[in-house]
């Protein structure tokens, strides 16, 4: 039973609960937009966005180097038959590490890694944020002060601080470990934001008819809330995934993580502990520091297309 059908129709074709709705769903004389429609409309804005456009460009080129990087690297990422802390040759474009490994192998496979460990962990932490956050923000009482205090207390503890104390105790855990701490210590802003947002759309008309027709709060949160919250759910998790990608890098390079697995963390950990740039090998630091910073500025770019869809005046052309 929708709403529509136990309130009077306003003047015009458009149901009172979608005259509510958010950018996600654009009604028109014919009812709301098809799922497809949608999802046509939200990435010809992100294209439309000169930055976000640059940064799709990035992401798509290292995703591409990461599904294909046994066709693209050389050699193997831990073949180590070549001489040591070798320059950049025609042989081995960025030279070799201290072990006899190709740098620009091992570059191309960390790329898996960082994009693994982004796209899994973002997708988890925003997942959790989501139920939580429409969760919270939709319910009262006791419940809603428990939730409110354990993220809370998630927000305050620093979060760099706490992964290194739990991938301390979770050693030898793998990408699984740092996609599990990751996702431990991302949800809770991303949680917060929908939980504001949500507040601000509980009093709103269609969900006080929903209320009414005896929904329940389940279907409220998900059925009725939940579609008004896409463009800021898919900028959270472009902001997860961010936070993910850089927190692997950061655990690997202080050694914290898995460092027998090639990823660009490890190889910055793996240069420090070889003095890279004291024996002339800058291109070990630079290159994998030079893909991390370029991966996590690929989705941060992404988000200034996302940021359009929720407020048109962010549009680029949109005359403002």
């Amino acid at each position: 039973m929708t709403v529509a059908a136990n309130l009077p129709e306003p003047t015009g074709s458009t149901p009172p609960h979608e005259l509510e709705r958010g950018d996600t769903v654009a009604p028109t004389p014919h009812g709301p937009a098809s799922p497809l429609k949608v999802l046509s409309r939200g990435a010809s804005t992100i294209w439309s966005n000169k930055k976000a456009r640059i940064g799709v460009v990035l992401l798509l080129l290292f995703v591409l180097m990461a599904v294909f990087a046994p066709l693209i690297a050389p050699y193997g990422a831990s073949e180590n038959g070549f001489g040591r802390n070798q320059g950049p040759s025609g042989s081995h474009w960025f030279g070799t590490t201290a072990a006899g490994e190709d740098v620009f192998s091992q570059v191309v496979f960390g790329a898996r890694i960082s994009v693994l460990v982004g796209f899994i962990a973002g997708f988890l932490s925003t997942l959790i944020a989501v139920v939580v956050g429409l969760s919270w923000g939709y319910i009262r009482g006791p419940l809603a002060d428990v939730i409110n205090f354990v993220v809370n207390l998630v927000l305050v503890i620093p979060g760099l601080p706490l992964m290194i104390v739990i991938a301390a105790y979770l050693q030898n855990g793998g990408m699984t470990m740092i996609i599990f701490v990751v996702v431990l210590t991302g949800w809770a802003y991303g949680a917060r934001v929908l939980r504001s947002q949500t507040q601000s759309i509980r009093g709103r008309d269609f969900i006080t008819a929903a209320q009414f027709s005896g929904d329940g709060a389940a279907r409220i949160v998900f059925r009725e809330i939940l579609p008004n919250m896409t463009s800021l759910i898919t900028g959270s998790f472009f902001g997860a995934a961010t936070s993910a990608i850089l927190a692997e890098s950061g655990l690997s390079f202080l050694g914290i993580g898995d460092t027998t697995t090639v990823s660009w963390g490890s190889m910055l950990f793996w240069a420090s502990n070889s003095n890279a740039l004291l024996t002339g090998q800058w291109v070990l630091l630079f290159a994998p520091g030079l893909c991390i910073a370029l991966l996590a500025t690929s989705l941060t770019l992404i988000n200034f297309g996302v940021d359009g869809l929720s407020n048109p005046r962010l549009r680029e052309g949109s005359g403002r």
